[in-house]
């Protein structure tokens, strides 16, 4: 893996982006698209990168989305503490203690989960999870009216900590925001790469908005561009820690990117699951396979645009997703935009068509 690919996904994850407030991480894919492809935005604030090729048709759709689980202040106490709403899926063991950034208007404010502490708890209460809504945010101050100089106010986002290191091997990467920076990563540099090279169709590389909370971006920047094949890039479950067991999560770090056959928002399209097999097979590329029965990725909705479009998840595997801090695998991440590549050139207008014939 390249250490330019390294540096974006550093960038890319360092940067903040909650639901709906996705602003500063887009200014960076942009940034980093221009020159490689014709950049639009729709208007949910979903970045579209069109890359033609030598045909306009067919459309192929590389869709990452930009949004990270996070948080929201909802109300501060007459104590100064931060009450706030879940943006995306917690749970409740992964929240407690951790650092978090409320992006105010005047600045930055960090602040620390908490909760009542296990030491004035009764024996049975601390055998219970902590629930979200007894949680608040501790940003050091006396009283509401001290938050409110600090500069918070109701509607703020916030933003898990956790800044991107190398692990000690080097090619583990941990970082907040993996999910889905892993996919915004990968789109802008199978576009960087295929700038060079010849490919028989119009290639829209997409980051969306609003993925964690409904899948929304990947609605309206689909209806915007109305692609013929439809490819989410994202991250799936790593099952290669202690205690998961292969029929919870079959996917490793490091060995490839992985198909994701079904979730609750999609049925994987079969055929095009058999060209991208075939694809990494010519390629040499290793994948792997999993499926979910909950969750689900932008293909939820791409499919679902206009009279339908054959879609597949393509998913980089991580450990400890919708979480502060998750692990990926550089070769996997390598070896996904290698494939991707190798896709995006098979698919002319025959192999499209042989999709729905």
């Amino acid at each position: 893996m390249s250490e330019e690919l390294i540096s974006l996904l550093r960038d890319l994850t360092d940067a903040p982006g909650t639901p709906g407030n996705e602003g500063e991480v887009r200014s960076i894919v942009e940034d980093r698209l221009r020159g490689y492809a014709e950049l639009s935005r729709d208007r949910l604030g979903s970045v579209i990168a069109r890359k033609p090729g030598s045909s306009p048709a067919p459309k192929v759709m590389l869709a990452g989305h930009l949004d990270e689980i996070g948080f929201m202040v909802t109300r501060i106490t007459d104590e100064g503490f931060l009450k706030f709403q879940t943006l995306g899926g917690w749970w409740e063991q992964v929240m407690l203690a951790q650092r978090v950034v409320v992006k105010t208007r005047k600045g930055d404010v960090w602040g620390v989960v908490g909760s009542k502490p296990p030491h004035i708890l009764t024996p049975e209460q601390r055998k219970k999870v902590v629930e979200k809504r007894d949680m608040f945010i501790d940003i050091g101050v006396a009283s509401k009216e001290e938050a409110e100089a600090a500069g918070v106010r109701p509607g703020d986002p916030i933003i898990p900590v956790c800044e991107f290191r190398r692990l000690a091997n080097p090619k583990y990467l941990m970082a907040k925001a993996l999910d889905n920076r892993v996919g915004c990563a990968v789109a802008i540099e199978v576009l960087r790469r295929l700038k060079e090279i010849d490919h028989p169709n119009t290639v829209y590389g997409v980051a969306t908005v609003q993925e964690e909370v409904g899948l929304r971006g990947a609605q309206t920047s689909a209806q915007t561009i109305l692609p013929d094949v439809a490819f989410a890039l994202d991250v799936g479950i790593a099952g290669d820690t202690p205690g998961v067991k292969a029929d919870d999560a079959q996917s490793k770090l490091g060995k490839g990117p992985t198909i994701l056959l079904y979730d609750a928002t999609l049925v994987s399209h079969w055929k095009l699951r058999n060209l991208v097999l075939d694809v990494a097979e010519r390629a040499g590329i290793s994948v792997q396979f999993d499926s979910m029965p909950g969750g689900g990725t932008d293909a939820g909705r791409m499919h679902l645009v206009g009279s339908g479009v054959p879609s597949l998840a393509i998913a980089v595997p991580v450990r400890y997703i919708h979480s502060h801090a998750g692990i990926v695998h550089a070769d996997d991440l390598e070896n996904t935009v290698r494939l991707m590549v190798e896709v995006v050139r098979s698919l002319d207008a025959k192999a499209v068509a042989d999709l729905v014939s």
